[in-house]
């Protein structure tokens, strides 16, 4: 099966600023080679995410990061703006995420699976799919119009691989040389590679592509899941 992204509008919901470089970014760089058109949303601010020697303005310099590795990657950025750890299925939030939904006009939306470690990860599923439904309806009013139909919906892979159980994979082998650049860009968050409270975050997107690949027979690779709901799963 090869997928082909051509058309499509791609939309990853993430929780914090490093995110789309551990689960997606690859995916993404496809979908763009496929000439989509492509976009991140950060939902929180990672304020919270301070190294050992302490970042003045850390969620205006964990934005600014988040942004360099959108422009390598050649997407939108839209941000959230909720503190860490605050992140809640919510109406306030939901609203928020249901304006973007509305001007961005997602095609195919990738979110956190809803069985990940963290819980802003499982706050931020439990909103992209909420809002996935609520974008295509008139009765739900925002500054945009309400989009023709519901976006598909992907969960993306767990951090670490844990409790995941793939139904497909995405080969991002051409890509894994720009995830690592992304990455690069996050400098806040490579500080704390050796935090005993964190890990180092290249060697492991590095590991977990790599394996998602073995698994699949490539060089490095993406793992997802279909949300398999009414209206939100598509023929591809």
């Amino acid at each position: 099966m090869k997928l082909n992204f051509k058309g499509e509008r791609v939309l990853a919901v993430v929780a914090h600023p490093d995110d789309a470089e551990l689960f997606c970014a690859g995916t993404l760089a496809r979908a763009r080679q496929d000439d989509a058109t492509i976009a991140v949303c950060v939902m929180c601010q990672g304020d919270k995410g301070q190294p050992s020697k302490t970042v003045r303005n850390l969620a205006s310099v964990r934005r600014k990061e988040a942004q360099a590795a959108c422009k390598l990657l050649g997407a939108e950025f839209f941000h959230g703006g909720v503190p860490d750890g605050m992140l809640s299925d919510d109406a306030a939030t939901r609203r928020t995420l249901l304006e973007i939904y509305r001007q961005f006009k997602p095609s195919l939306v990738l979110a956190h699976s809803p069985d990940d470690y963290h819980a802003d990860h499982r706050a931020a599923a439990a909103l992209a799919e909420a809002v996935s439904w609520f974008c295509a309806s008139r009765g739900y009013r925002s500054k945009s119009s309400a989009l023709p139909s519901a976006p598909a919906l992907w969960w993306m892979d767990t951090l670490n691989m844990l409790g995941f159980t793939p139904d497909f994979f995405v080969d991002i082998t051409p890509f894994a040389v720009l995830k690592e650049r992304m990455m690069t860009c996050h400098k806040s968050q490579l500080l704390r590679a050796k935090d005993a409270d964190f890990s180092p975050l290249t060697d492991l997107m590095r590991w977990q592509m790599q394996t998602r690949g073995r698994q699949a027979g490539v060089a490095a690779a993406e793992a997802f899941r279909v949300h398999n709901s009414y209206k939100r799963a598509r023929a591809w």
